[in-house]
């Protein structure tokens, strides 16, 4: 009887480890590096070139520009890359079309799980969650190859929706409203799954930190809440599993050293222009350009008389960005050019993106043109293609940014790309990073409210153009620097793909 036991539960054992054995996903084995520990600092690499490298964003991949260019980088060097996440928006046509990039598509939750009750929610949180998960999981362990690295975009979000899941029973209709007021908020807690999967595939994890997601929470919630406290603290114990970490600023570098206590090597990688975004070489494509664009074509005629500029700001639409600020120092300009004393431009001014709060500030801008507070300015909102959003940013006479950075540390990326395009720029600055990004008084200028806002587009536009000349002439200067060379100097370093051809 008890033979008869033992040998059942020896057969029981050995058929769950051989299942498991079975269906463990495939490890990583080729060029497989001789230790698994990270570079002591920025100076060294992690040895031997890679044939593969997994990369996974959080949200949608067609409006994560950074880790896109990751990929197309890495594929240029004749690596092989799995690019795994949402495909809501157009994926850049170069990884489409180059045939060492994967993408690897998450499903996006069923539509029953969505719902406007807040009693719902926790609930349909929940089946969201362990949906996502699942996904995440599959794509991650058993739909992309194994890799000897995993590049994960920073943690922003991801412990906010777990904490918004295990407390939205108890503060059902406050979490709820945090939770629809952010656009695309990536529900699986990623970390972990990246964690698991590099162990059990022999990949070593890097985290591209962009933000904070405990900085975003803070956004709603304040700084001293036990929500933000209790993410903080998990974004800190989660970023320690990296072997290696890349962030966008300097400031960043030593915020993660010095307060979330990282102790793996952190490599500052600073955004940079793709080749997509370039100036034009001559005025007669860039009328072309702006009478083919449905958004410009009425402006094209005076901007060549010099009756009008053109200013554009791009946009996610979303709490961190205050529009008012704007839109209250266009009504002032408004005012001010319609007095005799003022020779001031027409203003043309095309704010790009979707978003939460875009219909809103839409129907005020609408309210304001009716009470005729808007009769020197006209603002129209445009989803353009990548391809059209690089030709407007070559095409204008001035970028705006509003990003106001709620971690103080993170930079914003469409000033990168508008000094691509050659284009200068007038932005919030109220954050120790902004530095890093704009010389004041070189490529751009710096504001802190509304009048500060004015005076520079005052001065820009009511000196004949000298001064904004010669911002234009400090944006085209900063062009020159290009995501390829600031990613092979960092990035290719540590992969040790920088002695690789790169097949641009």
């Amino acid at each position: 009887m008890l033979t008869a036991i033992g040998a059942g539960a020896l057969f029981f054992t050995t058929l769950v480890i051989s299942t498991l054995l079975l269906i463990l996903p495939s490890r990583y084995e080729r060029n497989q590096p001789t230790s698994r520990n990270p570079p002591s600092d920025s100076n060294q690499r992690i040895r031997n070139p890679t044939s593969s490298v997994q990369i996974v964003v959080l949200g949608d991949i067609g409006r994560s520009p950074r880790m896109q260019y990751h990929a197309l980088s890495i594929a240029n060097h004749n690596c092989d890359v799995s690019l795994i996440g949402y495909t809501s928006s157009a994926v850049h046509p170069d990884l489409v079309k180059n045939p060492r990039v994967a993408i690897v598509p998450l499903a996006s939750p069923p539509n029953f799980l969505r719902t406007s009750n807040r009693y719902l929610f926790p609930v349909l949180a929940a089946l969201k969650l362990l949906h996502q998960t699942w996904c995440l999981w599959i794509a991650v362990a058993y739909r992309s190859k194994p890799a000897q690295w995993m590049l994960v975009q920073d943690l922003s979000g991801i412990h906010l929706i777990m904490l918004i899941f295990i407390l939205s029973f108890v503060l059902a209709a406050e979490i709820y409203i945090l939770s629809s007021s952010f656009q695309n908020p990536p529900a699986a807690p990623t970390l972990v799954i990246a964690h698991l999967v590099c162990k059990l595939r022999n990949s070593c994890l890097i985290i591209d930190w962009h933000n904070f997601g405990y900085s975003i929470l803070a956004l709603k919630l304040g700084k001293g809440h036990p929500m933000v406290k209790i993410n903080k603290s998990h974004e800190a114990s989660f970023g320690r599993l990296s072997a290696a970490n890349f962030c966008v600023s300097k400031a960043m570098a030593r915020q993660l050293r010095d307060d979330l206590k990282i102790k793996a090597p952190i490599l500052v990688l600073h955004d940079r222009p793709p080749a997509l975004f370039q100036p034009f070489q001559n005025d007669d494509k860039k009328y072309a350009f702006l009478s083919s664009l449905p958004e410009t074509s009425e402006f094209v005629r005076d901007m060549r008389n010099g009756a009008c500029r053109l200013l554009v700001s791009s946009t996610s639409w979303t709490p961190d960005e205050d529009f008012s600020i704007l839109i209250d120092a266009l009504c002032r300009y408004s005012a001010i050019s319609s007095t005799v004393n003022y020779d001031l431009p027409r203003l043309g001014v095309i704010i790009t993106g979707k978003g939460p709060q875009r219909d809103m500030y839409l129907s005020r801008v609408a309210n304001l043109m009716a009470e005729d507070k808007l009769n020197k300015v006209v603002i129209k909102s445009a989803w353009l293609s990548l391809q059209d959003y690089a030709q407007l940013l070559a095409s204008a006479s001035l970028g705006v940014c509003l990003h106001t950075s709620t971690s103080g540390v993170d930079l914003p990326m469409k000033v990168v790309d508008m000094f691509g395009a050659g284009l200068p720029v007038v932005g919030w600055s109220r954050y120790e990073s902004w530095p890093e990004l704009v010389t004041e008084g070189i490529n751009g200028l710096g504001f802190g409210s509304p009048d500060e806002l004015l005076a520079h587009l005052l001065d820009l536009f009511g000196d004949d153009g000298k001064k904004l000349a010669v911002l234009r002439q400090g944006a085209l200067q900063e062009s020159k620097r290009r995501w390829d060379d600031e990613w092979d100097a960092v990035a290719g370093k540590l992969f040790d793909l920088d002695s690789l051809p790169n097949d641009k």
